[in-house]
């Protein structure tokens, strides 16, 4: 008799050793080879669409110019004039978060997102330049960001710590909003996914029949994963660039 499917809903997450230790110093896994792969293919996508560099661009070219507007874009709105010169960081992370959200849609690969370890580095090295940043603007007056102008000095000891853990808070909220999103969609294609065979296996022919709600819902959710894919990148920039906001203009 055939042994059942069952649910390893977290089993997608482990690290497997891909290419293994290289120089006895990385362990190279399968998470670092999507990490090469998406940069790859996003350098490819840019280095091909802006080839032509044709006047009426191409679909390719278009693309490029079109992501390269949206994130200029977004960097200019969001912390005014001086957000040009964080343009390549917020590029770069966008299109970082995006690929390892989007690749692990594929079957065979891997979801990078889904480990906190990289979206908590992100995060950190978000904000060591966000805090960098407002030294480097503001010196030491930068600290006053941690006490609103106008609020009682008696307040201070219980203004200044809510604040520094507010402003502490942002890598955490950051990492895990972005991880937790990424584990739960591929959580539910598991489960959803065993259910099915697990329908078919228990009721024979008639299971074909009832695993089509589970199949659909499945269908469904690659859909909705597509959108959470962009929606989670966009989210992760978008704060980058409001947090880059207060540290230049220090409000």
């Amino acid at each position: 008799m055939a042994a059942e499917p069952t649910i390893d809903a977290l089993g997608q997450f482990r690290l497997h050793h891909g290419l293994g230790p290289i120089g006895g110093l990385v362990n190279f896994t399968q998470s670092n080879e999507i990490m090469v792969l998406g940069t790859a293919i996003v350098l490819g996508i840019i280095s091909l669409g802006m080839r032509q560099r044709a006047v009426v661009p191409g679909r390719l070219q278009s693309l490029v110019e079109i992501s390269y507007n949206f994130i200029m874009g977004l960097c200019v709105e969001q912390i005014g004039h001086e957000g040009k010169k964080f343009f390549p960081f917020i590029f770069t992370l966008f299109f970082f978060v995006l690929m390892g959200n989007l690749l692990g849609l594929f079957p065979y690969f891997f979801t990078y997102t889904s480990h906190v370890a990289v979206t908590g580095g992100l995060a950190v090295l978000v904000i060591v330049l966000v805090t960098a940043v407002a030294l480097r603007y503001h010196g030491l007056h930068f600290f006053s960001y941690f006490f609103p102008p106008g609020a009682p000095k008696a307040l201070a000891p219980i203004i200044v710590p809510i604040e520094i853990i507010s402003y502490l808070s942002r890598p955490v909220s950051l990492s895990i909003r972005l991880f937790a999103n990424m584990v739960a969609g591929h959580v539910m294609f598991e489960v959803f996914a065993t259910f099915m065979f697990l329908l078919i296996g228990a009721l024979g022919t008639f299971g074909y029949f009832a695993a089509l709600l589970p199949m659909t819902l499945n269908v469904t959710l690659v859909g909705f994963e597509l959108l959470v894919a962009f929606l989670q990148a966009y989210v992760f920039a978008i704060l980058t660039c409001i947090y880059l906001h207060d540290a230049v203009h220090l409000h």
